[in-house]
C-alpha cells in the first residue's frame, strides 16, 4: 500500500505587531498568509466505502483547519499577551472583537509552530500532519516538518 502525501492550501488576513522588535515590524500591520498544510497517510482501500481511495477528504481537511485556525484568525489582531499591548485590551477590545492574545510573539515561525499543534490536535490517529507552510507574503515563509521534531 503506497504513503501519499496529501497538500491543500487555505488563505487568510490577520495583523500583528512584533513588540520589542528593532524593525518596521514593531509596529501594527497586516498580511495576506498562505497556509500549506500536508498530511502523510494511506489512501482507504475499501470498495464500499464512500472515501474508497482518499487518504482524507479534502472537505474534511479543510474543515480541520477552519476550526484549529481560520476561524480565529482570519481578519484578526495578533498580538502577544505579555507586551504592552495587553494593557491597552480593553481600548482595543472596544473597536475590535477580533483580537487574538497569544502567549508568545506572533512571528511567521511562532505561529507555524502553533498552527501545527493546533492541527495535530484535530487530525485522525491514522493521519499524520507532514509539514506546514506559512507564507507571510509570497516570498517569505516558514516551515514546519515532524521529522524535524
Amino acid at each position: 500500500m503506497s504513503t501519499i502525501r496529501l497538500s491543500k492550501i487555505f488563505h487568510f488576513e490577520a495583523a500583528h505587531a512584533l513588540y520589542g522588535y528593532d524593525g518596521k515590524c514593531r509596529h501594527i500591520h497586516g498580511h495576506g498568509y498562505m497556509l500549506e498544510v500536508t498530511l502523510l497517510g494511506k489512501p482507504l482501500h475499501d470498495s464500499q466505502h464512500p472515501k474508497n481511495g482518499m487518504v482524507m477528504d479534502f472537505g474534511d481537511l479543510k474543515e480541520i483547519v477552519h476550526r484549529a485556525i481560520i476561524q480565529d484568525f482570519d481578519h484578526a489582531l495578533l498580538l502577544c499577551r505579555q507586551s504592552p499591548f495587553h494593557e491597552l485590551s480593553t481600548t482595543l477590545s472596544n473597536y475590535s472583537e477580533r483580537i487574538v492574545w497569544l502567549n508568545y510573539t506572533p512571528t511567521c515561525e511562532n505561529l507555524v509552530i502553533d498552527f501545527a499543534q493546533r492541527i495535530q490536535a484535530l487530525l485522525p490517529p491514522h493521519i499524520k500532519l507532514h509539514h506546514l507552510t506559512l507564507y507571510e507574503t509570497p516570498t517569505s515563509y516558514a516551515s514546519w516538518y515532524a521529522e524535524d521534531q
